[in-house]
C-alpha cells in the first residue's frame, strides 16, 4: 500500500520476506532489545486470491448484469456500522481496489465456543464478499499465545504455556475448517512478534504517553483526552477492578498494562511464566499492545478495517487505539466493526430455516439432472426464468450491501429454490421449454451466492450425507430402522391402513425425517423436526 504510514523506523526498518504461519519453538528467553538480527521478518500482503469465477447467464457474468465492471474495482456500494461514528457509511478503502483488514483473534487456551464462531464466520462473510466485489484484501487474523488466561491454565495443567497456546491454535483452526471459513492471508503470533511490540511501548513512552513502575509499563489514560471516543464511556466512569485487579501504584485506575515484569517485588521470578528481554527489564506484554504492534507491522499505522466481538469494544479496541495514536499521531483506521446478533421478522427468518435444510438436497437433484445434459444447451434461457434469477440477484446484492444483511439472502432463495423444485419435479415444469437451460442457470446463481456466503459444500453429495448423518444422530435412529419403518408404512398403505401409514410418517416427521414418496418408491430425507416447524408457523 503506497500510503501505509511509518511512524517509527524500528518497526519498519525490518527486510520484508515470507512470514511463517506454523509457530516455532519459543525460548523462555527469546529475544534481545538490541539484537535486530534476531527479529523474525515481515511481509505487507494482500490476498492472492482472486475473486470466485462468475457463472455465465446468457454470456454475461452476473456481476455484469449490474453494469460493467472493471477488474479490481468494486461492483456495487457496500455500506458497513462503523461502531466509531455509531452509523452505517458507505466503505470507501484508503487504496483503490485494495483493502487492509485486521480482525482479533482468540486467546487460545481452551477449545473454541459458539461465541468465536460467530465472530469469525461473521468477518470470514465479509472478507468473502469484499473479494467478491473485485477488491483485493490482506486479512490479517492473529493468535494471542502469550496472556494470563494461557499462563493459568498451563499451571492448572502442568504444561509449558507456548506449548498449551500451540495446542489449542490448532485446534481453532480445525474448527475454521470445519466451519467452511477461508484462512486469512496472514495468521500472526504474539510470541514471534516481541520486537515489534517492544518497538511500540518505547515509541509511546518516548512520545510521553506512558510510565514505567518497577519494571511495569502502564498507558496513562490522562495524557490521552480522546480516551473513551470509540465506546463513549468518559474516564469517571471507568471503575478499577471490574476486569482487572486493583494496582495502587497506578497514577489513574484506569491506566493499562504495556509490559509487565516476570519479577515481584522481592525480585524473585514469576515460576512457569515466558519472559522477554526488554528496556525495563524481563518480561512480557499486556493484552492489548500486541494487537496495535501486530497490526502496524502488516497493515501500517493507517488501513481500512478493524473488526472482533461486540464484547471487545471496551477496553481492548478503545485501548488499541490510545496506544497507536500514541505511538504515531496518525494512526487512523476507517470502520470499527463489531458483529452482534441479527435478526429479522419471523416470516423471513421462518422462510430461511426452511430452505437451509432442503437447498443442498434440491441442487443434489440439479446435479443429477444436468450431468446426463451437459451438451447441446443453448445459451439462452426463459424470460420468466431470467426475471427469478434477476430478482434474486438483486436481492443478494442489496441485502449484502446492506451491512452484510445474510438473513435476507437466504430467505430470497426460496423463489429459485421453488422454480429448480418445479422443473425438476412437476409435470407442466418438466414440459416446460429450456427446462434444462434454467435449471443450469439457477443452480449457477445459487452455487455463486452460497459461495460467498461461505456456504458451498466441496460436493452436494458429500453434504447431503452429512446431512443424513447429524438427522440420524438426533433422531436417534439407524438408516435401517429407517427402512423398516418405510417398509411398515408401504405394507399398510397396501393394506389400505391409512391411519397407521399416517402415524409412522408423523412419528418420524417429529424427529426431524421426511418421507418422500415418487413413482420410483420412498425416500427419506432430513428436515426440520415437526415441533419446531409448528413453533415457525405459530409465530407468523
Amino acid at each position: 500500500m503506497g500510503t501505509l504510514l511509518k511512524c517509527y523506523k524500528p518497526l519498519f526498518s525490518i527486510r520484508f520476506s515470507s512470514f511463517p504461519n506454523s509457530l516455532r519453538s519459543v525460548q523462555l528467553r527469546t529475544h534481545s532489545f538490541n539484537n535486530p538480527k534476531r527479529r523474525n521478518p515481515i511481509r505487507r500482503c494482500f490476498s492472492s486470491l482472486s475473486p470466485s469465477s462468475q457463472p455465465l447467464i446468457n454470456g454475461t457474468t452476473l456481476d455484469k448484469m449490474d453494469g460493467n465492471r472493471q477488474p479490481g474495482s468494486p461492483s456495487s456500494e457496500l455500506w458497513l456500522h462503523n461502531t466509531m461514528s455509531k452509523k452505517k457509511e458507505l466503505f470507501r478503502p484508503k487504496v483503490e481496489g485494495k483493502v487492509g483488514m485486521y480482525v482479533c483473534g482468540v486467546t487460545a487456551y481452551d477449545l473454541s465456543h459458539i461465541g468465536h464462531a460467530r465472530v469469525y464466520v461473521t468477518f470470514d462473510v465479509l472478507y468473502r464478499y469484499l473479494k467478491h466485489l473485485g477488491y483485493e484484501v490482506c486479512y490479517v487474523r492473529n493468535f494471542t499465545d502469550v496472556d494470563d488466561k494461557i499462563i493459568a491454565r498451563a499451571k492448572e495443567l502442568a504444561e509449558d504455556p507456548i506449548s498449551l497456546s500451540r495446542r489449542y491454535c490448532d485446534e481453532f483452526i480445525q474448527d475454521m475448517v470445519h466451519l467452511q471459513c477461508l484462512p486469512p492471508s496472514v495468521e500472526p503470533r504474539v510470541s514471534d512478534h516481541m520486537p515489534h511490540i517492544i518497538d511500540m511501548i518505547k515509541q509511546i513512552v518516548d512520545n510521553g504517553y506512558a510510565y514505567r513502575v518497577e519494571g511495569d509499563v502502564f498507558f496513562s489514560v490522562e495524557n490521552f483526552p480522546e480516551y473513551g471516543q470509540l465506546s463513549g464511556r468518559k474516564l469517571e466512569d471507568n471503575r478499577a477492578g471490574e476486569r482487572v485487579a486493583v494496582d495502587s501504584r497506578k497514577r489513574n485506575p484506569a491506566d493499562f498494562a504495556l509490559w509487565k515484569a516476570s519479577f515481584m517485588r522481592n525480585n524473585s521470578a514469576k515460576e512457569g511464566e515466558p519472559f522477554w528481554e526488554s528496556p525495563w527489564g524481563p518480561g512480557r506484554p499486556g493484552w492489548h499492545i500486541e494487537c496495535s504492534a501486530m497490526s502496524a507491522a502488516y497493515l501500517g499505522y493507517s488501513f481500512d478495517i478493524h473488526g472482533g466481538g461486540m464484547d471487545l469494544v471496551f477496553p481492548h479496541h478503545e485501548n488499541e487505539i490510545a496506544q497507536s495514536c500514541a505511538a504515531c499521531k496518525q494512526s487512523n483506521v476507517s470502520y470499527w466493526i463489531h458483529n452482534g446478533f441479527v435478526t429479522v421478522d419471523s416470516e423471513k427468518m421462518s422462510k430461511s430455516l426452511g430452505n437451509f435444510f432442503t437447498i443442498r438436497e434440491t441442487l443434489h437433484d440439479c446435479e443429477n439432472v444436468l450431468s446426463q445434459h451437459d451438451k447441446g444447451l443453448q445459451e439462452s434461457i426463459p424470460p420468466e426464468t431470467l426475471n427469478v434469477i434477476n430478482k434474486f440477484h438483486n436481492d443478494f446484492s442489496t441485502s449484502m450491501s446492506d451491512d452484510l444483511h445474510t438473513p435476507v439472502v437466504l430467505a430470497a432463495l426460496s423463489d429459485p429454490l421453488k422454480t429448480i423444485n418445479d422443473l425438476l419435479h412437476t409435470r407442466k415444469g418438466k414440459k416446460q421449454a429450456m427446462r434444462i437451460e434454467s435449471v443450469a442457470a439457477l443452480e449457477k446463481i445459487i452455487r455463486n451466492v452460497l459461495s460467498v456466503l461461505g456456504l458451498m459444500p466441496t460436493s452436494y453429495s458429500e453434504a447431503l450425507q452429512q446431512l443424513r448423518e447429524m438427522a440420524l444422530k438426533r433422531a436417534k435412529l439407524t438408516e435401517d430402522k429407517i427402512l423398516q419403518k418405510i417398509e411398515e408404512r408401504s405394507e399398510a398403505r397396501k393394506n389400505k391402513d391409512y391411519e397407521k401409514s399416517d402415524a409412522i410418517r408423523k412419528d418420524l416427521a417429529v424427529v426431524g425425517i421426511a418421507l418422500m414418496d415418487s413413482p420410483d418408491g420412498t425416500s427419506w430425507r432430513p428436515a426440520i423436526p415437526l415441533p419446531l416447524q409448528e413453533q415457525q408457523v405459530a409465530a407468523t
